[in-house]
């Protein structure tokens, strides 16, 4: 009943297509000057700190456990959400002012750090004991052992829930747009308020993501594929 109705409506179908076209590439930009790029930093710095506390969990040092334990429930038991707005509108509260793009950085890589670190901690433990000996009886240390044989080997473990993780994260900078950051949805919330169209501009920011994350799955299977050929 809807269809038939918007069809026989031309002058709203004009319209739609109009606005489709206009919005586009708006959308486009958002997503990949933004969105993207936001993901990517994002991630690259979450690695590292999911590295780094997977580590001090697994050195056996109470302080550094203690520590990591603490940031890691921490982070996966409050919202997202939340998260960026005591980065973003907390922080100024006791002086320090941090830019929309900085503080959607800092949010996104301590989520991803905080969940990804389980992911690198049980890649880790998954290498057989084996592996450690064969390293000691080279006569390497314990930090050569992990980075020249154990964390290779992990990282190979590991691409498959981290991939899904960065494919979430793409997804989840929609959310910086709670916190002024330019991103596509944010871009998608400024057109619907001036063309008063939710369903047209919406519907095609929700196809954007899809596209990108059709891409990113792609390469996912690729990368995983090459990876398989050395097991």
């Amino acid at each position: 009943m809807f269809l038939s109705n918007f069809f026989d409506n031309p002058e709203r179908l004009n319209r739609w297509m109009d606005i489709a076209q206009s919005s586009f590439l708006p959308l486009l930009k958002g997503a990949l000057l933004y969105s993207l790029t936001l993901a990517i930093v994002s991630f690259f710095f979450g690695l590292i700190i999911a590295v780094l506390t997977a580590l001090a969990r697994l050195s056996g040092i109470k302080p550094l456990v203690g520590i990591a334990r603490f940031y890691v429930s921490l982070i996966r038991g409050t919202p997202l959400l939340v998260q960026l707005f005591i980065i973003f509108f907390g922080l100024p509260s006791v002086g320090i002012m941090i830019d929309p793009f900085p503080s959607a950085i800092i949010g996104f890589s301590l989520s991803v750090g905080a969940y990804s670190s389980e992911v690198v901690r049980a890649a880790i433990l998954s290498i057989h004991k084996g592996q450690w000996e064969a390293a000691y009886s080279l006569g390497m240390t314990y930090w050569q052992a992990l980075r020249r044989v154990v964390l290779p080997q992990a990282a190979r473990v590991s691409v498959p829930p981290l991939s899904n993780s960065f494919i979430s994260l793409v997804k989840d900078t929609s959310l910086a747009a709670a916190i002024l950051v330019p991103e596509m949805f944010r871009k998608a919330q400024e057109i619907v308020a001036a063309t008063y169209e939710p369903l047209l501009v919406y519907s095609e920011a929700a196809l954007i993501y899809w596209m990108i994350c059709f891409v990113l799955s792609f390469i996912q299977d690729r990368i995983e594929n090459k990876l398989d050929r050395y097991v």
